[in-house]
């Protein structure tokens, strides 16, 4: 039983750098339930280009955000903010501590910031939003020339950000930046939300993703991809992604076998420095240290909040 509210922490780090495993130990030991921050494990067959856990991982502690959507099916910040608060009340219903981690940090900033809150379209509305959405680049320029403030801060490819954009300009008739200041972001979590950061050196880390990328390849990488190709062709946004883009050059005869697994521990490597990079400047408060270090500090920060 816990003092006041079950505690909540978010457990974040670079790929491979052990934060599943460690979670899982964590939730073993507290009964906490698991909430998944990776914006490719929450598809179905999507299992081992997005390393999630497997059968016997899942039936050792409760896990959401796996396993949700199939992948040619839309996946915003949005839906993570509402799976989030189901899980924070199953949380707090059952008296359970609740262990965020994950890899996409973006979604833990919008989750601590908060979004402002978005106009609803109407059936029409939304039929013409999604018909601007068809071409990407001229729906960035038509905002770009209703609102150059708004576009100057989001880059032409950002999907989400030009979605939302455009749902304001289509349901208020006001340009974004100017909905903004009047709506201001409206945070969602309930109750203190520390982070801890998983670190690790920079060569050590490269010897982890190396490993990765063969376990993969070995666990049948290749197969997978090619079943999703079949399925859903190149076009959904996790067909995408690092793991599955480097497989589909492969297949189309840019990469041999071996330039295809180097070419996904370098682009994975990159991956990594972006995210140590973009965790150091977007969290203030955060403890950070290995494996080792962090166990001992969750612990102790859990249990501090036993009977």
């Amino acid at each position: 039983m816990f003092l006041n509210k079950p505690p909540q922490i978010a457990l974040i780090g670079s790929t491979a750098s052990g934060k599943s495993s460690l979670a899982m130990e964590l939730a073993e030991r507290y009964d906490a339930l698991l909430l998944s921050l990776d914006s490719l494990a929450i598809y179905r067959l999507i299992d081992i280009a997005s390393a999630k856990p497997g059968p016997e991982d899942l039936a050792r502690a409760p896990h959401y955000g796996i396993d949700i959507l199939w992948p040619d099916e839309f996946f915003d910040v949005t839906r993570f903010l509402e799976l989030y608060q189901e899980v924070r009340s199953l949380s707090l219903r059952e008296n359970r501590p609740l262990i965020i981690v994950g890899g996409s940090s973006f979604y833990l900033k919008v989750l601590l910031e908060g979004i402002s809150p978005l106009p609803k379209l109407t059936g029409e509305q939304e039929r013409r939003l999604q018909e601007l959405l068809s071409d990407l680049k001229a729906a960035y320029e038509l905002l770009q020339r209703q609102d150059p403030r708004f576009t100057d801060s989001i880059a032409p490819n950002d999907r989400y950000r030009i979605e939302k954009g455009l749902q304001i300009l289509l349901a208020t008739q006001e340009i974004p930046s100017r909905y903004f200041q009047s709506h201001p972001p409206e945070s969602v979590v309930d109750g203190e939300l520390p982070i801890f950061e998983i670190r690790w050196d920079r060569e050590e880390l490269r010897k982890r993703i190396r490993l990765r990328t063969e376990t993969m390849v070995q666990e049948g990488l290749i197969d997978e991809v090619s079943m999703l190709e079949h399925r859903y062709g190149r076009a959904p946004n996790p067909m995408k992604a690092i793991g599955i883009r480097e497989v589909l050059d492969y297949f189309d005869g840019k990469y041999s076998f071996g330039e295809m697994r180097e070419r996904i521990v370098t682009n994975t490597a990159q991956l990594a420095k972006r995210q140590e990079t973009f965790n150091r400047s977007q969290f203030q408060r955060v403890f950070r240290g290995d494996v080792d270090t962090l166990r001992g500090e969750i612990g102790e920060y859990l249990s501090q909040t036993l009977h």
